[in-house]
């Protein structure tokens, strides 16, 4: 890429960067550090035009293209070809009366839920509040009250979107390429705002329930049986993880094996109480925060990390969880397993399982389960030989993964490893589409859907 043909791109609000320029590693930095794209060109969209203007310029020079809002979700990078950041594309409104926010594609989680809460609303959102939602919504969207509300991308009520010819198009259920851009993160396009629609909800109760290595499988027998009947209204996730020691966390976690219990309820403080009894009778607790909390502290239910870091992940939708599956994940990622992951199940069904007219599938899932691996830095790479004994244990009730939880191992994100995101002839029609809507393939550092 010559400063010529830099040039060439025109007029450009944002940054035009090119490697060694300053500001180029900034740009190219997001939240997944084991992964950075590494392209010939950065285009630092703005607006709309921008990325209207960025896309025209690759077609004309038969160049790839890469998008980048906050880097949560990077796992195959890019080498070449034009990187397009939407970050400042910061554009939000909310409509009370319609319940509807636009979003523009650089809004991070955090502000939509502060912008919603003051009209007592909320989006239909995940567990971090630094993740974008444009992306967050494109790869499905399992949030932390996914049980009673569904999927986020099936609150989507329109998508602006440039396509591989440079066409800004508005999209709506009517569209035939709506329902395809919803599930397949940025395999159609680049995306610059979202219309989605808000839920009534102003509080919610939720929290954590904490317990030592020697009470994990109890908790987990008790957790699971405990599913079977639990309200669509509470929607439930436990993670086993064994914390590090550093001085950040509190003294009774550092560097101990835990599984901790997160829920997050739509219902009264003293009806989730009675519900989580069951779990509290196991045996005392690490740490027992359950509360309820303003819509804007939800994130304090899942507490994930907020600081850039290096990460690597597989997930399994299951049919079913059964004793064997939780006795083979103990085995391998328990108090005394070999692997040193995190490992995390979530409870779906309820809401989920409603049909929609998008790529998202797998509404028969009962349970996902995900496992995440920190990067062998001597090889630069994640651990696929720990992530893949997972997959082989849970394979007898796996339906396929989630997209949109995979991360890492780009090397391996061929066409099966993509096409086991859906069924097949979810796939097959995605391929038609790509051959009508990108035919050279320019949306292609992602888990690729290639034209067909």
């Amino acid at each position: 890429m010559t400063a010529s043909n830099a040039a060439a791109i025109g007029e450009f609000t944002g940054p035009v960067l090119r490697p060694g320029d300053a500001g180029y590693e900034a740009e190219v930095s997001g939240f997944q550090t084991a992964y950075t794209h590494r392209p010939a060109l950065v285009l630092g969209a703005a607006h709309a035009e921008d990325v209207r203007g960025a896309v025209e310029y690759a077609a004309r020079h038969g160049l790839p293209v890469a998008v980048q809002a906050t880097g949560h979700g990077l796992s195959v990078a890019a080498d070449g070809g034009v990187l397009i950041t939407t970050g400042r594309m910061a554009g939000l409104t909310v409509d009370p009366l319609t319940r509807i926010a636009r979003v523009g594609a650089g809004v991070r989680a955090g502000a939509l839920i502060e912008a919603a809460a003051r009209f007592g609303l909320a989006p239909v959102n995940g567990s971090s509040p630094s993740v974008g939602v444009v992306g967050y919504h494109l790869g499905g969207g399992i949030g932390i009250l996914a049980r009673e509300f569904g999927y986020a991308a099936d609150r989507v009520r329109a998508i602006e979107l440039v396509t591989a010819d440079g066409r800004v198009r508005r999209l709506t259920p009517a569209d035939e390429l709506f329902g395809a851009v919803l599930g397949t993160g940025g395999n159609f396009g680049v995306v610059t705002a979202l219309e989605v629609e808000l839920v009534a909800l102003a509080e919610v109760w939720g929290g954590q329930l904490v317990f030592a290595a020697e009470l994990v499988e109890p908790a987990l027998r008790v957790w699971r049986e405990w599913t079977a009947t639990a309200p669509a209204a509470m929607t439930s996730t436990v993670t086993m993880l064994t914390f590090p020691d550093i001085p950040q966390l509190p003294e009774s976690l550092r560097g101990r094996y835990v599984a901790s219990f997160r829920f997050a309820y739509t219902g009264s403080a003293e009806a989730g109480e009675l519900l989580v009894a069951p779990l509290r009778a196991v045996g005392p607790r690490l740490r027992d925060d359950l509360r309820t909390m303003p819509y804007p502290e939800s994130h304090a239910i899942h507490s994930d990390p907020d600081h850039p870091h290096a990460y690597a992940a597989t997930n399994a939708m299951l049919s079913e969880l059964t004793p064997d599956a939780v006795r083979g994940l103990l085995a391998l990622a328990g108090p005394d397993g070999p692997m040193d992951v995190v490992l995390e199940i979530r409870h779906l069904g309820g809401a989920l399982r409603r049909p929609a007219d998008n790529a998202v599938d797998f509404r028969a899932a009962e349970y996902a389960v995900r496992v995440i691996a920190m990067p062998d830095a001597a090889a630069g790479a994640a651990a696929p030989g720990e992530l893949a004994r997972v997959r082989e244990v849970l394979a007898p009730w796996t339906l396929g993964h989630n997209l949109n939880f995979l991360y890492g191992a780009g090397a391996a994100a061929d066409d099966a490893q993509t096409g086991a995101g859906y069924r097949p002839e979810t796939f097959a029609l995605l391929g038609k589409l790509k051959s009508k809507y990108d035919p050279t393939n320019m949306f292609r550092f992602n888990r690729n859907i290639a034209p067909r």
